[in-house]
């Protein structure tokens, strides 16, 4: 699955539907601002929004009874969360929460998302897919938290940061990827510790094929991935 498509299809979504755009809206619609820690909503309020992220990380997650925190995506500029409002949701079965200092989020009402939609199919068609392409990012992410051991999830995960975020380096031909996460938001999100983290990707340095920086890694070029 290319994910860079997924990716691309956020972007034009936000461009199309954030009322900024529309002369008949822009007057009266402001963007919310948030710091770090502070949560857009909690699980079981009313799911009568969607939002766009116009700058900034969003952390979508909820609490398992013993009050473990499992983390389900982190998003950020261009994105759009709270989707399953769309879908007629009532209340939120998750949270969403700022992980950044200088977060600024667009919101939707349903009902100005409704009129929006029913005045252009273009931006129907591109809901649309926009939902298919986030749930089948999600089932992705299932299937590797239940039938991969930790390193194939890195790896897995590496591979959908290489479609989603990397370009090649025209000078020396290696893939480079500059990506949103920090290393905490990794093992969040595919469901491991941080120092097992870091024990696989010093394996990754070790074997050649990686280079690693502060949100960013370098795939070599003719390295062969690692299993």
């Amino acid at each position: 699955m290319t994910y860079n498509i997924w990716f691309l299809e956020n972007i034009n979504l936000f461009k199309k539907l954030c009322p900024h755009r529309f002369k008949e809206y822009k007057n009266c619609h402001d963007f919310d601002l948030y710091k770090k820690q502070e949560y857009i909503y909690f699980s079981e309020d009313a799911a009568n929004k969607i939002f766009l992220i116009e700058n900034g990380k969003i952390k979508i997650g909820y609490y398992t009874e013993d009050g473990q925190e499992v983390v389900k995506a982190i998003l950020t500029k261009g994105e759009v969360f709270g989707e399953k409002a769309i879908l007629g949701q009532k209340k939120r079965n998750e949270f969403a929460q700022s992980i950044d200092n200088k977060t600024s989020i667009c919101p939707i009402s349903i009902e100005l998302l409704h009129e929006l939609m029913r005045e252009n199919r273009n931006l129907t068609t591109s809901i649309y897919k926009f939902l298919n392409f986030r749930f089948k990012k999600l089932e992705r992410r299932l299937e590797l938290l239940l039938f991969k051991d930790s390193k194939q999830r890195v790896l897995a995960f590496f591979e959908d940061l290489k479609e989603e975020y990397g370009y090649n380096c025209p000078d020396t031909g290696n893939l480079i990827v500059q990506h949103p996460y920090t290393q905490k938001d990794i093992a969040s999100l595919i469901g491991t510790s941080r120092p097992t983290l870091n024990i696989i990707i010093h394996q990754l340095k070790e074997s050649g094929s990686y280079v690693f920086y502060r949100n960013k890694f370098v795939f070599k070029k003719n390295a062969t991935n690692v299993s």
